[in-house]
């Protein structure tokens, strides 16, 4: 590991006008990306501004018909929280599904999304749901924040604050785990909201994605029986010895249908 500054700030303003001061320092979060990069000596960030414990970045709230969800918040407390449980109970699935119990106690939601890992969990939820990622500067909509593999819409020096979610009439999630990792090999994130229908997909190509085919075919019935027939090439898939594009391919189209299952399930008790 290289040599490095940690600095603690005891604002937001503060963190944010320290990154804009020093271009090679890295805002910490949980630290659970970065801190194995830095010691695989594959990042050298010149400081490392702790923004774990900043006020402004925690806490979870009702914002009307939003769930909003401070950045510094663990997966462990988005798993566990009553709040969330309620309002977007896949959310709650989800974060129970990351890792495991060291990294769910440490990582946030801020830190996964802002470092938008192809494998991650939570950029599914947040493209799927519509949500809106609150920043120190502006708010960025789910469709025009994911840029690319490791790569967000951010600015130098900008910070994620707060995730916004729309209250979903519906929503599940499906994911085939790492048996080492448990980052999701493909993960299919399905909200209902409404007459809408939108489907992500994480860990089976470059970055997270929407399917688009799959959305148009549950807008005309949100059931297993609508995706009959509906596949998903491999040309756009991650592709590796462990891990063939094809195997992905085929393996988005079964996480959907788990997920759009999971969906009828909800239905079914809603309806009792």
């Amino acid at each position: 590991m290289y040599n490095f500054v940690y600095v603690k700030p005891d604002s937001l303003a503060q963190a944010a006008e320290f990154l804009r001061l020093h271009p090679d320092a890295r805002p910490l979060s949980g630290g659970m990306t970065l801190l194995p990069a830095m010691k695989q000596k594959m990042a050298a960030p010149s400081h490392l501004v702790d923004l774990g414990r900043l006020p402004e970045l925690r806490g979870i709230r009702h914002d009307g018909d939003a769930l909003v969800i401070g950045a510094a918040t663990t997966h462990a407390e988005v798993a566990g929280s009553a709040l969330v449980g309620a309002g977007i109970p896949a959310l709650c699935q989800l974060a129970g599904l990351i890792a495991d119990p060291q990294v769910r106690n440490r990582g946030t939601i801020g830190g996964s999304v802002a470092n938008n890992d192809p494998a991650a969990d939570y950029p599914a939820a947040v493209l799927a749901l519509g949500a809106t990622v609150v920043t120190s500067v502006r708010r960025i909509a789910a469709d025009d924040f994911f840029v690319g593999m490791f790569e967000t819409a951010l600015e130098p020096g900008e910070i994620v604050t707060a995730l916004s979610f729309p209250l979903p009439d519906r929503a599940a999630y499906a994911k085939y785990r790492h048996a080492a990792s448990g980052y999701a090999v493909a993960g299919v994130f399905v909200a209902q909201a409404k007459a809408t229908v939108r489907v992500a997909v994480t860990g089976a190509g470059p970055g997270v994605f929407r399917w688009h085919e799959a959305e148009q075919a549950l807008q005309q019935g949100c059931s297993v029986d609508a995706l009959q027939g509906l596949h998903i090439g491999p040309e756009s898939m991650l592709d590796d010895a462990q891990t063939p594009a094809s195997w992905r391919a085929n393996l988005v189209q079964v996480m959907t249908r788990r997920a759009v299952a999971g969906l009828q399930v909800q239905q079914i008790k809603g309806s009792q």
